[in-house]
C-alpha cells in the first residue's frame, strides 16, 4: 500500500481548507528559509520511543453495539485487495476481508484463515495450506479450500492485478479437499507466507466475483467480523456487523466509518470534540501534548516501511509493463540522480520537521528487520558541494530542474518545499507540484511524473518491500526500473530460507539501487494514532494498519 507523506501538523485548532492552507504554507516558507540560509545546527538527539502496540480491554467491561467513527487522513482506493495500492484501503479491507494470515504485535506471523502455518516439501516446490471448515463469506457462501484457489487465481490472471509479482513463480494452484489448497511452485519461494499475510491472502467471495467481475471493488464480500455498508466518494466509508461471521461474538461494534480528514487539525480537533474515537497520522509536533490529555491515548509504533521520492526512469506504459524509453537526463544518468540523494540532509529533515519522532533512511529493509544489514542499511553521504560537481561533470544545466509532484495536504507542501531548500544547496531546482492523493496513485500508476514523493507502509519480509517496487515488471514498480543484476538478487534471495544468505543478497541489492536511484528513500515513520479513551480493542502493528475489528466502547 501507498500513503503519503505525513508530517507535522499546524498550531491546534480546526480550520478551514483555505485557512490551512495559508497557514501551511507560511510554514512551509519557514522551513525553506531555515534550510536554505545554512544547515541547522546542532541538532537534536535521537528519542527513543518505546512501541505500544494497543489499548486493549482488558478488565472493562465491553458495550454491545455502538457506532464507532475513525478519521482517516486520506481516502482509500477502490476496494478491490486484488488491485488496490493504499494503506487506507487496508484499514478498511481488515475489518471485512479476512486474511489466511496475518501478523501480530511482534510482526510475527499467524493463521487466521488458515487453520495452521504452511507445509512446504523439502524440495521447496509444493506448499500446502489448511484452511478453516466454519467460516461463511459474508453473501452466505462457504469459505472453503476452493475460494482459496479462485482468489488466487484471480491475484495471478487478473489484468491490473498488483497481487502477480507478490506470489512468486506458482505453476499450479490445487483445492486437494474442502479444507487443503496446494501451491506448486517452479522453484522455491520463501516469502509466500509473508505475501498472504497481506492483500493477496484476503479471500473472496466466488459469488460475488462471478456477480461484480471487475466492478468488485464497488460492493466488496469477504469473511470478516464486518461486511461493507456504503461509500460516499471522498467522504467516508461504512461497514456493518456481520451477523455470519463465525467469531461474531468477539465482534462488539454495530457499525465502523471511517470518515475522510486529510488536515492532521481537524483530525485532531474532532477528537477532541467526541465526533470521532479514533484518529489516525498525528502530527509529530502535536502528539506530546495530546497524549497528556485526559480521555485521550496514543498507539505509536515504528514502521517497517518508508517514506521516498520516486523518479520516473521507464514507466512510458503504466506500472507492470515493459519499461520504455523517456530520454531525459534525469531518467537515462544515474549520476544525477545519485546527486540528488547527497543533496538531502536526510538528518537534518527528520530532526527539525518531526520533532525526533521518525527517523531517516536509505534503505527499503528497515533496520528492525532480521533480514537487515550493515550493507542494507548504509547511507549514502550528505554533500552538496560533491553533488553539484557532479551535475558539472555531466554537462547538464546547473540548477538543475526537476517538477515534484506530492499530495496536497499542507503538512505534505511543507516537507516538500524543505526537501526543495535541501537539494538546491547541491545544485538543484524543485519545482513542486501538489496533487490530491487519489490523483497521485493514478498518476504513479500511469507514469505521468518526473518524480513524485509517496511512501510505502512496509511488510515483514523485505521481498514485500522491494520486489515488487524494483524488479523487472514488478506490480508497485512505478519508476519502470530494470537492472537485471537487482533482479537476479531479488530472485535468489527468495529462493532460500536460509535468513543470513537472504540478508547478504538484500544488502547487495540495496547497494545496487543506491547507485541506480529509482527511488530515493528519505525517511520512516513512527505511526501515531490516538484514540478516545470511550473506547478499546484498538490495535495498530508496524505494518502501519490500525486494527477495529474487536474495538469497542467501554463502560465506565
Amino acid at each position: 500500500m501507498r500513503l503519503p507523506i505525513r508530517l507535522p501538523g499546524l498550531p491546534d485548532g480546526t480550520l478551514s481548507r483555505a485557512k490551512g492552507a495559508a497557514v501551511g504554507g507560511t510554514l512551509a516558507a519557514l522551513a525553506l528559509a531555515m534550510t536554505a540560509c545554512a544547515p541547522i545546527q546542532p541538532l537534536p538527539e535521537a528519542v527513543a520511543h518505546n512501541d505500544v502496540t494497543s489499548a486493549p480491554i482488558g478488565n472493562q467491561k465491553a458495550a454491545d453495539g455502538g457506532d464507532l467513527v475513525m478519521a482517516l487522513s486520506a481516502e482509500p482506493d477502490r476496494l478491490d485487495p486484488t488491485t488496490s495500492s493504499s494503506l487506507y484501503t487496508r484499514y478498511v479491507m481488515q475489518t471485512m476481508c479476512q486474511k489466511l494470515y496475518d501478523i501480530d504485535a511482534q510482526g510475527k506471523i499467524v493463521p487466521q484463515l488458515a487453520t495452521k502455518l504452511p507445509e512446504v516439501s523439502n524440495n521447496g516446490l509444493t506448499v500446502t495450506i489448511q484452511v478453516r471448515d466454519d467460516a461463511v463469506f459474508a453473501d452466505g457462501t462457504k469459505f472453503d479450500a476452493e475460494a482459496v484457489r479462485a482468489t488466487l487465481d484471480r491475484d495471478l490472471t487478473m489484468k491490473g492485478s498488483a497481487r502477480k509479482s507478490e506470489l512468486g513463480p506458482i505453476s499450479g494452484i490445487a483445492a486437494l479437499n474442502p479444507t487443503t489448497v496446494q501451491i506448486s511452485y517452479k522453484k522455491p519461494f520463501a516469502p509466500l507466507t509473508a505475501a498472504l499475510a497481506d492483500r493477496a491472502g484476503m479471500i473472496l467471495s466466488p459469488t460475488a466475483v462471478a456477480a461484480a467481475g471487475d466492478s468488485f471493488g464497488d460492493h466488496p464480500v469477504c469473511v470478516g467480523p464486518f461486511k461493507f455498508k456504503q461509500r460516499i466518494p471522498q467522504t467516508s466509508i461504512q461497514v456493518e456487523r456481520d451477523p455470519l461471521y463465525y467469531d461474531a461474538k468477539n465482534v462488539h461494534l454495530d457499525t465502523v466509518t471511517y470518515r475522510i480528514m486529510t488536515d492532521s487539525n481537524i483530525r485532531t480537533a474532532n477528537l477532541r470534540s467526541g465526533d470521532v474515537q479514533v484518529a489516525d497520522s498525528i502530527a509529530p509536533q502535536d502528539v506530546d501534548a495530546l497524549s497528556k490529555e485526559r480521555g485521550i491515548g496514543v498507539l505509536q509504533v515504528g514502521s517497517l516501511g518508508y517514506q521516498g521520492l520516486t523518479i520516473n526512469l521507464g514507466n512510458t506504459n503504466g506500472v507492470g509493463k515493459p519499461p520504455g524509453d523517456l530520454n531525459t537526463p534525469l531518467a537515462k544518468n544515474a549520476a544525477i540522480r545519485q546527486a540528488l540523494s547527497m543533496s538531502i540532509d536526510r538528518k537534518a529533515l527528520v530532526s527539525t520537521l518531526f520533532n525526533n519522532w521518525y527517523e531517516p533512511a536509505c534503505s527499503p529493509v528497515a533496520p528492525s528487520s532480521p533480514f537487515s544489514s550493515d550493507a542494507s542499511q548504509t547511507c549514502p553521504a550528505y554533500d552538496p558541494a560533491k553533488a553539484k560537481q557532479m551535475l558539472t561533470d555531466a554537462g547538464v544545466q546547473v540548477p538543475f530542474p526537476i517538477r515534484v509532484q506530492v499530495t496536497n495536504s499542507p503538512d505534505s507542501l511543507r516537507y516538500a518545499q524543505a526537501l526543495q531548500a535541501s537539494a538546491a544547496d547541491g545544485g538543484f531546482a524543485l519545482t513542486i507540484a501538489p496533487v490530491e492523493y487519489s490523483t497521485l496513485l493514478d498518476v504513479q500508476s500511469h507514469g505521468s511524473f518526473e518524480a513524485l514523493l509517496l511512501g510505502w507502509s512496509g511488510r515483514v519480509d523485505p521481498h514485500g518491500n522491494m520486489y515488487n517496487f524494483l524488479a523487472t515488471g514488478g506490480g508497485n514498480n512505478y519508476s519502470g526500473y530494470s537492472n537485471p543484476a537487482v533482479d537476479k538478487l531479488l530472485t535468489d534471495a527468495s529462493a532460500t530460507t536460509d535468513q543470513a544468505a537472504r540478508a547478504a543478497l538484500y544488502g547487495k541489492a540495496v547497494q545496487q539501487v543506491q547507485a541506480d536511484d529509482p527511488v530515493i528513500y528519505l525517511y520512516r515513520i513512527h505511526s501515531l494514532t490516538a484514540y478516545s479513551t470511550r473506547v478499546a480493542g484498538i490495535e495498530t502493528f508496524a505494518d502501519g494498519v490500525v486494527h477495529l475489528s474487536n474495538a469497542a466502547f467501554v463502560k465506565k
